[in-house]
């Protein structure tokens, strides 16, 4: 399980080992064992160390700013952008963890699976890495790159700021397959719950990120079976308040186009507030997995708290929470020190 901040890896070396290899003439065979032990154990435990605040603050001081002036111009034009981009972290960290995978431009890679169809930001994160790779060659990852993006997306939509740990490298593989099981709007919330076990996330970590829906959009396909005949009942889903339903249905009617997109918080869809929070006690989740967290015992206590307000200040708590689920999410199976590699180009592996 994480606690917050990805486990630090072992640090090896001679010293710390408080081997005391012989290197005169009669302990030769007795040196030789002993280098060859070291090598192995070299081999055996990496030598990195875990992510931490200001990782570029020497090799590459502007980094941050480089990605931040990058997010702000595209966001200026569209403010759409922002949730795109926290949905490219997410996806990239829910498999192999994050480490860019979902960058790799190929047929076979993770950007063409099933669930990744309609990703945004690719040509942001591009953007950001020329201007780092003009700035510092070879320096900044891609990895990085994604997470430092989706900081500042919530911070420009009016949502919570914070450190981003950096240091992480880009992976090596990229396997369209190993992206099919991730999370689905149509699966039950025990099998969320169970995805999100499975990656170090508890309960409370799952709501929170759900969260990041309050700027989202979804197209009317991936919802619109709940509108007329929801489990062949011939009737709309029950959980759906009534005027909500003639709302959803006027934006997405039988013969209309399965591709348009539709806030999944219909108060505030481009401001990174607790309003979702509130749609859902109310029966206006757009997704069925989104209402269902309502009616689960395990999240339904967490919607309400973040649904409410603390001393008039709205969406307190679920600021406060966002920011460290957010350094939970970045931090899974991250690879650092010498795995991984720092790509050149996002989209490709370096040759």
């Amino acid at each position: 399980m994480l606690s917050g901040m990805v486990k630090p890896y072992t640090e090896i070396s001679i010293v710390k080992l408080n081997l005391d290899c012989p290197s005169n003439i009669m302990g030769q065979t007795k040196a030789m064992i002993c280098w060859i032990f070291v090598a192995i154990l070299l081999l055996v435990l990496p030598v990195n160390s875990q992510l931490s605040d200001g990782f570029y603050s020497r090799s590459c001081p502007k980094a941050e700013s480089i990605v931040r002036s990058t997010v702000q111009s595209y966001f200026k034009a569209d403010p759409t952008i922002a949730a795109g981009l926290l949905r490219l972290h997410f996806h990239d960290c829910f498999v192999q963890g994050c480490d860019a995978s979902v960058l790799i431009f190929s047929d076979s890679a993770e950007m063409n699976a099933g669930p990744n169809m309609g990703l945004r930001g690719f040509e942001l994160i591009d953007d950001a890495k020329a201007l780092l790779e003009a700035s510092c060659p070879g320096v900044v990852s891609c990895a990085d790159i994604l997470a430092l993006a989706a900081r500042d997306a919530v911070d420009l939509s009016g949502g919570p700021s914070w450190s981003v740990p950096t240091g992480r490298r880009d992976g090596r593989v990229s396997i369209s397959s190993q992206a099919e099981d991730l999370p689905s709007p149509f699966e039950p919330i025990d099998v969320h719950i169970q995805k999100f076990a499975e990656k170090g996330l508890d309960e409370e970590d799952l709501v929170t990120l759900v969260g990041a829906h309050t700027i989202g959009r979804t197209d009317c396909q991936l919802f619109s079976y709940r509108l007329e005949n929801f489990t062949s009942t011939g009737n709309p889903d029950p959980t759906i308040n009534p005027s909500f339903l003639t709302e959803l249905r006027s934006q997405c009617p039988l013969d209309g186009d399965p591709f348009r997109g539709v806030a999944m918080d219909k108060d505030s869809g481009l401001k990174f507030d607790n309003s979702f929070f509130k749609n859902i006690m109310n029966g206006n989740g757009v997704l069925e997995s989104d209402q269902r967290l309502w009616s689960h015992p395990s999240t339904r206590g967490i919607v309400q708290n973040y649904a409410g307000s603390i001393r008039g200040l709205l969406g307190l708590r679920f600021g406060f929470e966002f920011k460290k689920a957010m350094v939970k999410l970045s931090s899974i199976q991250v690879k650092t020190g010498t795995q991984g590699e720092i790509r050149k180009l996002c989209y490709q592996f370096n040759h």
